[in-house]
């Protein structure tokens, strides 16, 4: 995801300094709003540049959340696999623990090195699971972003802004919080979510 995410961030990066290129060719002169924008929705020249915080937005948007839920949802049918894995083994050692002595050499050793493929297979089906979850992360987050990006161009557009930046990975230092967009755009986010279910 962070790979997605800086690549995204990267592309915010270039729209703004493609429009500080274009007020630099032209020093002096403030752009003119564009003509879809109203006048009055266009940000005053001091205020042309803004930030938003995305795990804001994916904590508190309604789809963020409802990805959550969903990814929690499929670590708890996880958990609940590898509580019966760990219960098939602590029932195996303990036949192993009690039966052992009374076993011949041969029952024992085949007792211990079927406990030790299921303690193996246990492991591994942990390792997959991990991996399954982290996969499925990536995909529900890098659909919420790519939604929301959408979002933030829109909104950038209409408000008049040269750059939005995203306040974590963009480094930002110093944001006054009438620059901050995060809640603005967790609205429009959610309002475009829900006409999309309708």
């Amino acid at each position: 995801m962070k790979a997605s995410r800086m690549a995204w961030l990267m592309a915010l990066v270039a729209v703004g300094a493609a429009a500080t290129a274009a007020m630099a060719q032209a020093p002096g002169t403030t752009p003119a709003p564009t003509p879809a924008a109203p006048a009055t929705a266009a940000a005053p020249a001091s205020s042309r540049i803004a930030f938003i915080d995305v795990q804001r937005v994916l904590a508190r948007s309604v789809a963020g959340v409802a990805a959550r839920e969903q990814l929690e949802r499929e670590k708890a049918g996880m958990q609940k696999e590898m509580d019966t894995k760990r219960q098939e083994l602590e029932k195996l050692r303990d036949e192993l623990e009690k039966r052992g002595p009374l076993m011949t050499p041969d029952a024992r050793r085949e007792k211990q090195d079927a406990f030790e493929r299921s303690r193996r297979d246990a492991a591994r089906l942990a390792d997959d699971f991990q991996k399954e979850l982290e996969k499925k992360e990536q995909a529900l987050l890098q659909k919420v972003l790519q939604e929301v990006s959408t979002v933030i161009d829109r909104i950038g557009k209409e408000r008049g802004y040269y750059l939005i930046v995203e306040k974590r990975g963009g480094a930002v230092l110093y944001a006054a919080a009438d620059a901050d967009l995060t809640e603005e755009i967790i609205r429009a986010y959610d309002r475009e979510s829900a006409k999309g279910k309708k």
